[in-house]
């Protein structure tokens, strides 16, 4: 069976690059019939941040990147699911410690005594002699007394791997083929901190093993790390898992993406009104192509058609304004109802509205979801969009288009004819339907003057929004309501001497 992991730390707001992977990683599982697991890897415990594994969880869950596996979320409580617990690292120490020991009998780890200074040191003169800094084995030969000594004087330590000398390391990554790397070029990494937690690099290991992970699908910032892990699979006689490595997703000045930039967080993009299936439709895109144009993909179709094989080695910038497009087509096809739920909470926020509107103009909410359906691509922008629209004080568009279509002798006319459609018309019947059969009604009785098309409906809603283009027209006056638009038509009047 199919296993695959996402294995985050706990350090913060879950990165929309991390959400990738965890996408990335669920597609796969589930294409396969397979399990998708959750992991915490808060082995570092100097970059713990409290709210993390909530925020994190609560990402996936809202996205629909649910784990079959781990750590899951049990009503509004975290929880571990799954017979390969526990799921977090900083709760499987004991487990560490019978492996790290099998590498110290085995001569395939040792004990390391180097202070921070003499590291520091040896890095900094590497450095100056252009060399790449490494460890210099200083400690690989001590005698097992020599080591006993150190350790019941007190001494802190680590443990370290030791890498076999000249030695050629290779495995293969499904994305960028056959890799091979000299032991020359590694370093004895640490294994076993001098705070007695493991590090990432022998934890993770020992995990997938575990846990029966079968692909791993990270960032390709764990590229240059994995020859270390295969020889770690190698040293325990164990079965290597599949590797895919993914590119970097970039900023527009194609460095790493960066909170520096913009929002980077899942929670931000949510916060501001970003559809969660509109997040991971662009975030599936980023770095991984189908077949053929189609861009707008639901989350099952893209477990149907999601192939390792197609993502890309280079990485992918974060076009927001993208984003912004795919988040405005699915706004589009969301219904009245649930384009109040989603817009209301920020116009309350904003002071837009009031509770009471909430509870008593529904009908007038709808209609207000109508028009910000085709004038926002994301939730934040509501407020503003709305505040345009009933703004009575708006300046008119001076454009030379909207100049000569105000300017054509038929304005007065036109101008006269709604003022005295509006007045008459009766407030309690005031809709769109209605305001639909007084622009119809002037047409047909002012056919002589050709009132129509162009010269008809431009006119009318330059005078009530100053804009040349947008919402249907008969909907924007049933929002204004009647008495607004009476005002509107008369400001015209007053500054255009009519």
């Amino acid at each position: 069976m199919v296993r695959v992991r996402f294995a985050p730390s706990p350090t913060g707001k879950v990165h929309v690059g991390s959400l990738r992977t965890a996408l990335y990683n669920y597609l796969y599982a589930k294409q396969n019939n397979g399990q998708f697991v959750l992991r915490l890897e808060d082995t570092d415990r100097t970059r713990y941040e409290e709210g993390s594994v909530d925020s994190l969880l609560h990402a996936l869950y809202q996205t629909k990147i649910i784990p079959d596996e781990g750590l899951v979320l049990e009503g509004n409580e975290i929880g571990q699911s799954g017979e390969y617990g526990p799921y977090i690292q900083s709760e499987r120490l004991n487990i560490y410690k019978k492996y790290i020991q099998k590498l110290l009998d085995d001569g395939k780890a040792y004990y390391c005594f180097c202070s921070k200074e003499r590291l520091d040191d040896l890095r900094e003169k590497q450095k100056q002699a252009g060399e790449t800094p490494r460890y210099d084995g200083h400690c690989r030969n001590l005698s097992p007394q020599e080591v006993q000594t150190k350790i019941d004087n007190g001494e802190p330590y680590v443990i370290r791997l030791k890498l076999p000398e000249n030695q050629i390391i290779s495995f293969q990554d499904v994305i960028r083929g056959d890799i091979a790397i000299n032991t020359e070029d590694l370093d004895d990494q640490v294994l076993i901190k001098t705070d007695g937690f493991p590090t990432y690099h022998f934890a993770v290991v020992v995990d997938d093993h575990l846990m029966g992970i079968t692909h791993i699908i990270r960032g390709e910032e764990w590229l240059p790390s994995t020859p270390k892990h295969v020889y770690l699979y190698q040293c325990f006689g164990w079965e290597e898992p599949q590797y895919v490595h993914l590119p970097n997703i970039l900023n527009a000045d194609h460095k790493k993406l960066s909170k520096r930039q913009g929002d980077v967080s899942v929670e931000d993009f949510l916060a501001k009104g970003y559809l969660p299936e509109a997040l991971i439709n662009f975030l599936a895109l980023l770095g991984w192509s189908p077949e053929g144009d189609q861009e707008i993909f639901s989350l099952d179709e893209l477990v149907d058609i999601f192939e390792p094989e197609r993502i890309n080695k280079s990485g992918a910038v974060f076009d927001r304004e993208k984003l912004n497009w795919m988040n405005g087509q699915y706004i589009k096809k969301l219904s009245d109802d649930e384009m109040v739920d989603k817009m209301v909470p920020f116009l309350l926020k904003a002071g837009e509205i009031s509770s009471e509107d909430v509870l008593n103009k529904k009908s007038w909410l709808q209609k207000v979801a109508q028009i910000l359906r085709e004038r926002i691509d994301y939730f934040a922008q509501a407020p503003e969009e709305l505040k345009a629209i009933l703004n009575p004080d708006f300046v008119m568009t001076d454009t030379e288009e909207a100049q000569q279509i105000m300017a054509a002798d038929t304005v007065p006319v036109l101008y006269q004819a709604l003022t005295d459609k509006i007045e008459a018309a009766d407030a309690e019947q005031w809709n769109a339907e209605n305001a639909q059969k007084m622009i119809k009604s002037i047409q047909k009785e002012h056919k002589a003057e050709k009132i129509k098309g162009k010269a008809l409906y431009m006119p009318i809603r330059l005078m009530l929004t100053g804009e040349m283009h947008g919402p249907d027209l008969a909907l924007i006056m049933d929002v204004l309501g009647k008495d607004e638009c009476l005002k509107r038509l008369r400001a015209y009047q007053t500054h255009h001497s009519l």
